[in-house]
């Protein structure tokens, strides 16, 4: 399987992908919203895409749609609860449907609600998993809620999918958030010396064009919305929420800080 992340530079800093199968050339574009680099990117490699994934409905992730399709012929996937929210939908997927690519490449869908209710995300069937999250799991962060999902369903499916995936799993999201992810992390966790040294790593050197993969086993160590029984995290929530209980369960931690991080 090869992975092409491709950097978009636009202000919602979206990444765009296209997955190729080695033996054959056919390819998946996943939200190609920037059509001409992801139609560029394809030709130069000498790919071609037939299929379109869209992770969800929103417009920074479909806004390339018709035009690859135009160009390619590509057929549309998205979640099936998204018929009518995408136009020109092909196939509607659901959780434990194979996407496959050419003859090599498998693609096992996620049925990940919270973002909005209609999110996919893909777990490709390789030795090194990978998984293409789209505004579910970002980078050191998690997705927000406002734009039609909601945070107990992203709780849910946090701790019922995402944290049990192998360590080991790659991680491509659907933007780059990273160094403000971290800059959370650190407010939230000051004393989390692996988020830190990362966060050094990036001051001056970060660059989406040739960005930093994390894997899963990372996440669980700069990610504060992994991080729901960490004791100084709980406590600062604590000094800011006058609300939360005694002794907060994790899905408690979890929506207290997905609503501080909506403003913060």
């Amino acid at each position: 399987m090869y992975v092409e992340q491709i950097w978009t530079g636009n202000a919602y800093r979206n990444f765009n992908y296209l997955i190729a199968c080695p033996e054959t050339g056919e390819t998946l574009a996943i939200d190609p919203l920037d059509y001409d680099k992801c139609l560029s990117k394809a030709k130069e490699k000498g790919w071609e895409i037939t299929q379109i994934l869209n992770t969800h409905e929103h417009g920074d992730h479909t806004g390339g749609n018709r035009a690859v399709i135009e160009a390619t012929g590509a057929k549309l996937i998205a979640h099936e609860n998204a018929n009518g929210k995408i136009d020109g939908m092909d196939r509607g997927l659901k959780a434990g449907d194979v996407v496959e690519v050419g003859k090599s490449v498998e693609l096992l869908a996620l049925d990940t609600p919270g973002h909005t209710m209609s999110h996919i995300c893909l777990l490709s069937k390789t030795d090194t998993p990978a998984l293409f999250s789209g505004d579910t799991l970002f980078n050191a962060g998690a997705g927000n809620c406002h734009g039609g999902g909601h945070p107990e369903e992203l709780y849910e499916t946090f701790v019922s999918q995402l944290e049990k995936l192998p360590e080991n799993t790659l991680i491509y999201p659907g933007h780059d958030y990273l160094t403000n992810n971290l800059s959370f992390t650190l407010d939230r966790e000051p004393d989390n010396q692996t988020a830190s040294e990362l966060m050094k790593q990036l001051e001056g050197s970060h660059d989406p064009e040739s960005p930093l993969v994390t894997d899963l086993k990372k996440e669980k160590e700069i990610n504060t919305f992994f991080r729901l029984q960490n004791p100084m995290i709980i406590s600062r929530l604590k000094d800011t929420f006058s609300d939360m209980t005694e002794n907060p369960s994790p899905k408690e931690v979890f929506l207290k800080l997905r609503e501080l991080r909506n403003s913060w």
